[in-house]
């Protein structure tokens, strides 16, 4: 992955023959948790937070800067990366995306799929339960496959492994804090992988809708990627200037 990728690489089919009650629990268990937000109201979203990129063994960082994201509802985002000195500019509407180079460049890059955005996993207010389901269907999930686990303290609704899977697009749901793991198979540079999403260190955002301040991004096992948020702020409604691609050749 190169340093153009400025945020994580983010990360249907239907079996036959489950029990109708093991889709109505996962159903369940997402509807309890959108429930909890219900009335939250966020139209926007600004995060500054550390950004370090590992060696292949997982075991070393090479690479850290620092990012400030902006994200725009329903799909705008606007990401300002430095790494290694370098600094990058990216901005995503709907599905089309572009980048600023640290030469000055700008350049649009082949169309994303929106789903993948990151704050539709991590803030996903003004969402139905069926449309949470639907997305994590888009990314390989089974919603007709679930289990509980114990995590530390915590009881997690597993969604789209049963017990004991490990390499199985899957969704961790905790009640209170939303999604705590995304497991996903990825289309890759370097072939497919499997793409492990991990949440932590969760903090109020606003009312009962909780935000993981650490971010980590496993590709077949092995540490990639780092985010660790220093401060997030919503609804300050920055200018709608800054999600234009034309901002990115003003100097």
């Amino acid at each position: 992955m190169g340093r153009a990728v400025v945020l994580p690489l983010l990360l249907a089919s239907i079996g036959m023959g489950v029990p109708v009650t093991v889709a109505q629990d996962s159903r369940a268990a997402v509807e309890a948790f959108v429930a909890r937000f219900s009335d939250v109201r966020i139209s926007d979203v600004v995060i500054d937070q550390n950004l370090a990129l590992y060696l292949p063994d997982g075991q070393r960082p090479y690479l850290s800067g620092e990012q400030r994201m902006f994200f725009k509802v329903p799909q705008r985002q606007r990401v300002e990366q430095t790494l290694d000195g370098q600094r990058e500019i990216q901005i995503t509407v709907g599905n089309r995306v572009w980048v600023r180079r640290a030469d000055g460049r700008v350049v649009e890059l082949p169309a994303v799929e929106p789903l993948r955005a990151l704050p539709n996993i991590l803030i996903p207010v003004k969402r139905r339960a069926e449309e949470l389901l639907a997305e994590w269907r888009a990314r390989g999930v089974r919603d007709d496959v679930s289990h509980v686990v114990r995590v530390g303290t915590r009881t997690v609704t597993v969604i789209g492994a049963r017990p004991g899977d490990r390499d199985v697009p899957a969704v961790w749901l905790d009640p209170d804090y939303g999604v705590v793991r995304l497991v996903t198979r990825e289309r890759l540079p370097n072939g497919t992988k499997l793409v492990d999403l991990a949440l932590s260190e969760h903090r109020p955002l606003s009312g009962r809708l909780y935000f993981p301040y650490r971010q980590e991004v496993f590709v077949d096992g092995k540490l990639l990627m780092l985010y660790t948020v220093r401060s997030i702020a919503t609804n300050t409604n920055p200018a709608d200037a800054l999600f234009e691609p034309a901002s990115l050749r003003a100097r």
